[in-house]
């Protein structure tokens, strides 16, 4: 029997087994992708935010392992997919090594293939520009927790793409950590393209 085979493009494990600000930064441009139903959905990673170890009061990881959080304990290179405000799917992606517990929130991507497929997800809806909307317009849900992005057919993955220059670059606070205390609340862990760079390169959209 065939096995299945990897993208050579793919980003491999040891991209995410490194400093969680690195992967969040070096994700910029790079390509999200998901296989539906045999099809290609795409698009660059255009913000992301990092989540490090249980002394970030903004980590899921801060009271400890549990069953919701079990996968940011576990190797690097798989999706932990959360739940959220009742109504909103989560992606990310472990980082660092096994039983640090750290990951990269995927926040927004320029859609690039399949579009009319996440078009009929969202509606009139903007795609992505938004972690829930991201996962509503890939078909990413509590499913695809725990699933290795790094192995051969995996049907959600990382690709290499096109790097964003620093300068193209702004980091700024997590979004949604009303409640946090500082510093957690407003540490700059939180990576984003400038709107007039993705004009420049993708167009409007």
């Amino acid at each position: 029997m065939t096995q299945p085979t990897r993208p050579s493009a793919a980003l491999p494990r040891a991209f995410f087994a490194r400093d969680t600000h690195l992967v969040a930064r070096s994700l910029l441009g790079a390509r999200l992708v998901r296989i539906d139903r045999g099809r290609r959905l795409s698009g660059v990673i255009v913000e992301a935010e990092a989540y490090i170890g249980e002394a970030d009061l903004g980590c899921h990881a801060r009271s400890g392992r549990t069953a919701r959080n079990a996968v940011m304990f576990g190797e690097p290179g798989h999706a932990y997919v959360y739940f959220t405000y009742g109504m909103h799917w989560m992606l990310n992606v472990v980082t660092e090594a096994e039983g640090r517990p750290a990951a990269v929130l995927l926040r927004a991507i320029w859609p690039m293939e399949g579009v009319a497929a996440m078009r009929r997800r969202r509606g009139r809806q903007p795609l992505a520009d938004g972690p829930g909307k991201l996962c509503q317009a890939l078909g990413i849900d509590g499913r695809l927790n725990g699933l290795d992005l790094c192995r051969p057919g995996a049907r959600l993955f990382f690709e290499k793409g096109k790097a964003f220059a620093e300068a193209d670059i702004v980091r700024g606070p997590r979004v949604g950590l009303d409640s946090v205390p500082e510093p957690w609340k407003s540490l700059p862990w939180r990576y984003r393209v400038l709107p007039e760079i993705l004009r420049q390169r993708f167009g409007e959209g």
